[in-house]
């Protein structure tokens, strides 16, 4: 039996690239028009093609011509693969691109989330520059000085694009983890809360210890403790002992993998997200949009996240 790659002769691609425009148009005759050939030269290149496959790919009669079950698998493979090899030929073609991104958002999101992953993008792309400003802890995704804002906010964002959903997790350090059991109710009358006090604009300062006791179903005080104007400073107060921090998981990957903070919890869905919005076009501004996404995709705050120390 003849390899995979055996059939792949010049004349079979050939005869592949002519069966895919009969099969699109369902016509030899219309495909000819489209080739600038004639429909007997047609007709003979996928007679030889079902020669070299061993294979009827169309029905010939009277009123013309059907693709067989076979003809039908196909010439679904063959037309996405010639649809794939074109938009690749039409991306590489394209002069590399370069120039310059401002990209406004949150410092904790920038410092724990993005940064670390930004020699990623550089690495495939080195002539485009990625401006960062990440002044506030809140972020007005209507400035227009910026060409993207990525904005932490309640769901849904009707001005932006999803980027990822976030969920919460109470983290802590290993020593104060062992202080308590976290299983008796009562232990939070005694803990210590760390807040993110702007989760986003207009919120409540306590919202996010709040719809946590309210998820687990705990009678506890979701306004006392301390209160911080940032996520990784709340985070790092954490780590430093001073209690639990309602972290986001988005921020938390290294800081739990390394056992500088850990949980007894599971995380669950903060019912937020980071809404990316874009006010300029340009190829370097799509070519950082389409590598944020990946890196989303790739890296997104599991629903199931808990620390493997816990």
């Amino acid at each position: 039996m003849s390899s995979p790659t055996s059939l792949l002769t010049g004349s079979t691609l050939s005869g592949l690239a002519t069966f895919n425009i009969a099969a699109r148009y369902g016509s030899f005759t219309q495909a000819a028009e489209h080739l600038h050939i004639t429909t007997g030269a047609v007709s003979q290149q996928i007679r030889q093609l079902e020669q070299q496959l061993n294979l009827t790919l169309f029905e010939r009669h009277s009123r013309g011509i059907r693709l067989t079950d076979k003809g039908q698998q196909l010439y679904q493979v063959v037309s996405q693969s010639l649809h794939d090899i074109s938009d690749t030929l039409s991306q590489l073609q394209q002069p590399d691109p370069e120039g310059e991104v401002r990209l406004k958002l949150t410092p904790s999101f920038a410092y724990k989330w993005l940064v670390p992953r930004l020699q990623d993008f550089y690495q495939q792309y080195p002539e485009i520059n990625i401006q960062i400003f990440a002044e506030g802890a809140l972020v007005d995704h209507q400035d227009t000085s910026v060409d993207l804002v990525i904005d932490y906010c309640r769901q849904p964002h009707t001005s932006g694009t999803l980027l990822m959903s976030e969920y919460l997790l109470p983290v802590m350090s290993p020593a104060y983890r062992d202080k308590f059991d976290w299983q008796a109710p009562k232990c939070w009358e005694q803990v210590v809360l760390l807040h993110d006090a702007m989760p986003w604009r207009d919120a409540r300062a306590d919202y996010e210890w709040h719809h946590w006791f309210q998820k687990m179903g705990l009678q506890a005080n979701s306004q006392k403790g301390h209160y911080f104007n940032r996520t990784d400073m709340a985070m790092a107060a954490a780590e430093a002992g001073l209690g639990v921090a309602m972290a986001r998981g988005a921020l938390l990957h290294d800081d739990l993998s390394c056992g500088k903070l850990v949980s007894p919890f599971e995380a669950i869905p903060a019912k937020a997200g980071y809404y990316l919005i874009q006010h300029r076009q340009g190829q370097a501004i799509q070519c950082f949009i389409n590598w944020l996404c990946h890196a989303a995709r790739e890296q997104a705050p599991s629903p199931t996240q808990k620390s493997a120390t816990s």
